[in-house]
């Protein structure tokens, strides 16, 4: 069946980059549906009927590829940043992990169906092993993906993942701007929730035991 258009209240807001830049975060919609914090579970994800995620294929630590098709029927958590991000990534990714190793600890059967994932997207510096030390650190569940430019693109794509190259400081030097999401899918494939990573752990974990089933 054909997945219904993202509705109004979830479609992208602008970046603080401004137009015409846009990214599709669904962070208002998400909050106007109280979808981002501990709550009795309820019949309908607030992402339930959009258009976000799709098939996608992406690089792993040892340089083998990852389809979306090998994660039939396991929860995953995707994450899309990169490895030289000075603040919001590793505090971001630090909260992910913290919420889903105490949902692990609550509910051991049920994590083991969750894949945690950390996306690129910067593929001309995150190489598949920098990205597999990067994911380390934050505990052995992350799966460190990255790809090749149009790889990236085509998965940021599908989750409507908006990221730019900002020149650094220095020359050669750069930052990227980009979304900053958890964008929590079920065993299908199927867009659930976002998770709560900009503020704790412990609110992450209350998600997944809220939507994880």
């Amino acid at each position: 069946m054909k997945r219904s258009a993202m509705p109004r209240e979830l479609r992208p807001f602008q970046t603080r980059r401004t137009a015409p830049f846009r990214q599709a975060l669904i962070i208002a919609g998400c909050l106007a549906l109280a979808a981002c914090g501990p709550a009795s579970k309820r019949a309908d994800p607030p992402l339930a009927g959009t258009q976000l995620g799709g098939d996608f294929t992406l690089i792993d630590k040892a340089g083998k590829p990852l389809r979306s098709a090998d994660l039939a029927g396991k929860w995953r958590v995707l994450y899309f940043g990169y490895t030289f991000c000075p603040d919001v990534c590793p505090l971001d990714v630090q909260h992910l992990m913290q919420g889903y190793h105490a949902f692990a600890r609550a509910h051991p059967d049920l994590a083991a169906r969750v894949v945690p994932m950390f996306v690129s997207i910067d593929p001309g510096r995150d190489t598949p092993q920098v990205v597999g030390q990067f994911a380390a650190a934050f505990g052995p569940e992350l799966v460190g993906l990255t790809g090749s430019a149009a790889q990236i693109a085509a998965v940021a794509k599908e989750y409507a993942v908006f990221y730019e190259k900002r020149p650094g400081a220095t020359p050669g030097s750069y930052l990227m701007d980009h979304s900053r999401a958890a964008y929590l899918m079920d065993g299908d494939g199927k867009p659930v929730a976002l998770l709560s990573v900009d503020q704790d752990g412990k609110t992450v974990a209350a998600e997944l035991g809220q939507w994880v089933q």
